[in-house]
């Protein structure tokens, strides 16, 4: 056995408390190079005639990349504390391995092995329920429907009569989404995240001036308590988008720093680096990225800190929100966030926390900060085999498992897939109007562990380019919408809601990857789904489904034992086992 690829760490996705009273552990070895591995595990305190009284559990291979395999098992201690190790198994040799090292013989001292010392209730990560059955909508508010053109900003263009670009206005308002509501309940969406909507200068509004007040050209309070009061009796849920890392130029504060300089009480609300303050070549002062407009907030400053905390406890309080989506929220110091999760929750316990985060971010999901990140990885793995083309199927397949072994499960069942957004380029332009490879990707978005989101206008054949590309004004004309695509992305959220197993329920794991044909099953107590997506522009043959008996598929299809399946070219299927 390759001893040095066989890791475990008795916490984060790999060992951890998945409910009060279940415990999640994992192991990582060498792919195809170990044969089994057992679980030994046992109370710390139970003796009988000085003999540690163990038991032992198989794990299951739950997947496989291209370096590793993932064995995974679920036990509940009886007194919720538990000392372990494995026992691993090859064609030549079998070892335990614990936290002191590789044994020939399984040691008999307890303080040898792993130790889970107990599992406390508090400790266990919990993120809304409700969240695992939401499909999400995000909304750019300036480019969905101009529905009171008496607040529309001045100089505003008509509605789609010209390109989007990074300085001009089409009157998008509160009042356009509470008139198209019916477009979001006809899909089957019961969640909205919405793009800032506080004061700002731009049009995308990540530059706040005010964080107590909305935008004039969306509408007032009431109007917005107005649409959040009409999502709700709809049965959707609303999110809206915080910018604490960064303000705008505006912003009162740091105008202040600018007219006041060192003297200016705001000061230490900024990371300022040199005086007297410069915005060019390169701004004197910490920014987002290097835009001037944008600058940092100190959130270790105490005054700052309160403030924004009040702002994320302000619109909890009076609007009813439902989640908080956090921008650029890894630039942030984590107590910062410890303390926000503390202040919301305290008022709305159901509250969903989403942290924008482009990679590894186990270190803001142990239960103390976010409920949950934007689910970047996966995205990528999606866009670059099927849009990109840039890698294989089996590739993807490796890159997925991996990902979902990354995190432990009750994460990964709230983690928030998209395909696109106001950030990204739209996806049938990705995938250079192909829509065949648009259904394939949307299909794998919709039944993988997570809570998926659909970007306005994605769901009727909207396309456009990196930003300000991709935030062209929503097309309401029918006669221009790509009614199929709507009609296949409703279907798919309905299957969703009324087969557990294709939801958010059970287990995921990959069959098998090869010749552009992924086959993945998805598993609970009451339903087993094999799913089959052939992206290659030829017909696949599958040959071996595994079927017991004749079954028929989601679509209607009838399949009987023994019988290769025949995928057409960029074809699937979904067959109930």
């Amino acid at each position: 056995m390759q001893k040095e690829a066989i890791y475990h760490r008795p916490k984060n996705n790999f060992a951890y408390a998945y409910d009060e009273r279940t415990l999640h552990l994992r192991l990582k070895t060498k792919k195809d190079d170990t044969l089994s591995v057992t679980l030994i595990y046992g109370d710390p305190y139970d003796w009988k005639d000085n003999v540690w009284q163990y038991h032992k559990q198989k794990m299951l291979l739950t997947g496989s990349d291209d370096l590793f395999d993932y064995w995974t098992t679920s036990v509940e201690p009886p007194y919720r504390r538990m000392r372990y190790g494995f026992y691993l198994e090859d064609e030549s040799e079998s070892l335990v391995y614990t936290e002191k090292g590789f044994f020939t013989e399984q040691p008999l001292d307890t303080n040898d092995y792993f130790s889970f010392p107990f599992l406390n209730e508090i400790d266990v990560f919990k993120a809304p329920d409700w969240v695992k059955d939401t499909v999400w909508y995000q909304i750019f508010p300036e480019r969905f429907a101009n529905g009171d053109s008496s607040i529309d900003p001045k100089g505003v263009l008509p509605w789609g009569e010209y390109p989007p670009a990074r300085d001009n206005f089409f009157g998008g308002d509160f009042q356009g989404v509470i008139d198209h509501l019916d477009h979001l309940t006809e899909l089957g969406i019961n969640g909205i995240y919405f793009t800032p909507i506080f004061k700002a200068k731009s049009n995308h509004k990540y530059d706040t001036i005010d964080y107590l007040e909305i935008d004039p050209q969306f509408g007032d309070k009431e109007t917005f308590k107005q649409l959040i009061k009409a999502c709700h009796e709809r049965g959707i849920k609303v999110m809206l988008d915080a910018v604490f890392n960064h303000s705008g130029y505006y912003f009162e504060p740091f105008q202040d720093l600018l007219k006041n300089g060192e003297d200016s009480k705001y000061k230490d609300w900024f990371h300022v680096r040199s005086f007297p303050i410069e915005t060019k070549p390169l701004p004197s002062y910490d920014t987002f990225a290097f835009e001037a407009s944008m600058p940092k907030l100190n959130t270790e400053n105490p005054e700052v800190k309160e403030y924004l905390l009040q702002v994320g406890k302000y619109w909890v309080e009076e609007f009813d929100i439902d989640g908080w989506r956090l921008d650029v929220a890894n630039e942030i110091d984590h107590q910062f966030w410890r303390d926000f999760r503390r202040t919301v929750k305290q008022i709305k316990p159901e509250l969903y926390i989403l942290g924008e985060i482009w990679h590894d971010s186990m270190p803001w999901l142990q239960g103390d900060q976010f409920d949950a990140v934007m689910n970047y990885p996966m995205t990528s793995a999606l866009l670059d085999h099927f849009a990109h083309e840039t890698i294989s199927v089996e590739t993807m397949a490796d890159r997925l498992t991996s990902l979902l072994h990354s995190y432990p499960d009750n994460v990964n069942e709230v983690a928030f897939n998209l395909l696109g957004s106001h950030d990204t380029p739209r996806m049938l332009t990705l995938a250079n109007d192909r829509k065949d490879l648009v259904k394939l990707m949307y299909m794998l978005q919709f039944s993988f562990p997570g809570t998926p989101c659909i970007y306005y206008g994605d769901e009727i054949g909207m396309k456009g380019g990196a930003d300000p590309g991709c935030r062209e004004c929503m097309i309401w004309d029918k006669t221009e919408q790509d009614t199929e695509l709507f009609d296949f992305l409703e279907e798919l959220i309905s299957l969703r809601k009324s087969h557990s197993a294709f939801g958010n329920s059970g287990s995921f794991h990959f069959v098998s990857a090869k010749d552009g044909v992924i086959q993945y099953k998805k598993e609970t107590t009451t339903e087993t789904l094999l799913f089959l997506i052939n992206s290659s522009e030829v017909s696949q043959s599958v040959e071996d489904l595994s079927l017991s008996n004749e079954t028929t598929s989601l679509f209607g299809n009838k399949f009987k034992p023994n019988t290769a399946l025949t995928l057409e070219p960029f074809g699937y299927e979904i067959i109930s086992l």
